[in-house]
């Protein structure tokens, strides 16, 4: 069983999931810009940004807890650009300083929950932030490159750079992906599959089930079904 909630602390969500032993081996992990900093019963791990849907069983065999970074904000918090975990999954030892991991295991020992978004909402707070984090909800409006560049007063290069290390790709994977979460979730509310294509920037209906095709490997139908995971 699956629930998220909001931490109180600006782009973090706090997640857990439980193995239910009559539910799938598995479920699809959908790509959203967003990276996980997941805590199990043998360690911590890091779920990078992804380009494609991919599969996942750890939730089927374990109980899980987690913080969820917006996208642009997960390397402020680990301080490791975002492209080096793109579709990757690693643990946090690769990452960070062993005396910084005992750090977190210590804090996360009585309650899981608790402890990531303590971590998280210290680190953050001392952290600076980068303005691409904001410019995330510009290019899932769809605004253009040329114009985030003129807003964070960047070089187009520059802006394709510094989207790499924070979101983990450019800007305009970044708008495909988000467009793709903003229109499965209008789906799963019931809204009419014409309708959600209309609204959310695509041609037709044709080219966003393409896109749903593309990102996730199933069709609009078959994510609008109830889910089990995030």
């Amino acid at each position: 069983m699956y629930r998220e909630w909001a931490s109180g602390i600006p782009g973090v969500i706090a997640w857990v999931s439980t193995p239910d032993p009559a539910g799938p081996a598995g479920n699809t992990v959908l790509p959203d810009g967003c990276m996980d900093l997941i805590w199990h019963e043998d360690g911590l791990l890091v779920a990078g940004p992804d380009t494609r849907a991919q599969f996942s069983d750890l939730a089927a065999r374990r109980k899980l807890a987690a913080v969820r970074f917006a996208p642009g904000l997960g390397p402020v918090f680990l301080g490791v650009d975002a492209s080096e975990l793109r579709d990757r999954r690693v643990s946090l030892d690769q990452i960070w300083s062993p005396r910084r991991v005992r750090d977190i295991v210590a804090a996360v020992e009585d309650d899981p929950v608790f402890g990531l978004v303590h971590a998280a909402r210290r680190d953050l707070d001392e952290a600076p932030r980068s303005p691409l984090s904001g410019l995330a909800h510009a290019f899932a409006s769809g605004m253009t490159v040329a114009d985030a560049a003129t807003a964070a007063g960047w070089s187009e290069r520059t802006l394709r750079r510094r989207a790499h290390q924070a979101f983990g790709y450019g800007p305009k994977t970044l708008s495909r992906v988000l467009r793709f979460r903003r229109a499965v979730e209008r789906a799963r509310a019931g809204e009419d599959p014409a309708r959600v294509a209309a609204e959310c920037g695509y041609s037709d209906q044709s080219h966003l089930a393409r896109e749903v095709r593309a990102l996730s490997g199933s069709t609009l139908g078959d994510l609008v079904r109830p889910r089990s995971g995030p």
